[in-house]
């Protein structure tokens, strides 16, 4: 696919996550303790995951009709030989449940195994952090980096908590313990790819959690890579989107804390 073709899709995803958001602030207060399902320990899901989620597939459709769908709430069942659509609706649900105004649309666009094209728009700040390949990451139409941070003590770094998967707790802890000591800060913000696109932008200088899906995490890492940071497994591999298990932080940095974090969780 051009690189013209890549930032059309772009731009249109952009417009599409710019309504969805509105969709999803419309409906902040409206859940109700009947409207909430759980899908697993701890995972919920509302009508408005679902609903937004219709709505972003049947555009994407139509944008890319050959094109395959990896949804998190699976409400449509859509194969493609080479391209995939891979979407989270709403990244952040307890959040949103709650109301706490932190929570985004992620959608990315994989070529095969590889990522071309990423899209996350926090909707209560109305923020859309954007790339495709070939091109910068960038936030609102501004291009972004990475923090150039290179002292860990002067470092922020945001994590998720594991909230199915406690096979991996105390290790989880011993990490934890670690950054809470020897960083500026650690921070848990509720959706991962807002965390992934902070980083991104300089506002965090990394962000680790294992547990994840590919929908929490392939356009945010991908936006992290355009915009010059590193992304990996906690092994330092390439098996981050599909692998459950996630490390982003700025080059400078990133020998260190994959070092600490491959040692700690292995």
């Amino acid at each position: 696919m051009t690189p013209t073709k890549l930032k059309d899709l772009c731009n249109n995803v952009d417009e599409l996550s710019k309504e969805i958001s509105i969709f999803l602030l419309q409906e902040v207060g409206q859940v109700n303790e009947t409207d909430i399902q759980e899908k697993g320990l701890h995972d919920f899901v509302t009508y408005v995951d679902k609903t937004a989620e219709q709505k972003i597939a049947a555009r994407l459709a139509n944008l890319l009709p050959e094109a395959g769908m990896i949804l998190e709430e699976k409400s449509v069942d859509r194969h493609g030989e080479r391209y995939r659509w891979v979407v989270d609706p709403l990244d952040g649900t307890t959040n949103f449940i709650h109301r706490i105004p932190l929570f985004s649309v992620s959608i990315a666009l994989m070529d095969g195994d590889e990522t071309v094209l990423g899209v996350v728009r926090e909707a209560n700040l109305d923020e859309c952090f954007a790339a495709w390949k070939g091109a910068p990451a960038m936030l609102n139409g501004i291009e972004i980096h990475v923090s150039g941070i290179s002292a860990i003590d002067n470092a922020l770094f945001a994590t998720g908590f594991p909230y199915y998967d406690y096979g991996k707790m105390e290790a989880y802890l011993e990490v934890f313990k670690y950054f809470m000591q020897h960083t500026s800060g650690l921070r848990r913000l509720g959706s991962a790819a807002v965390d992934l696109a902070y980083v991104a932008c300089g506002r965090l200088e990394g962000f680790y959690e294992y547990g994840l899906k590919p929908w929490d995490v392939a356009a945010g890492a991908f936006i992290v890579k355009q915009a010059g940071g590193i992304v990996t497994d906690f092994g330092g591999g390439n098996n981050f989107i599909f692998g459950g298990e996630l490390l982003a932080t700025n080059p400078i940095l990133y020998r260190q804390v994959q070092k600490v974090i491959s040692e700690l969780m292995s």
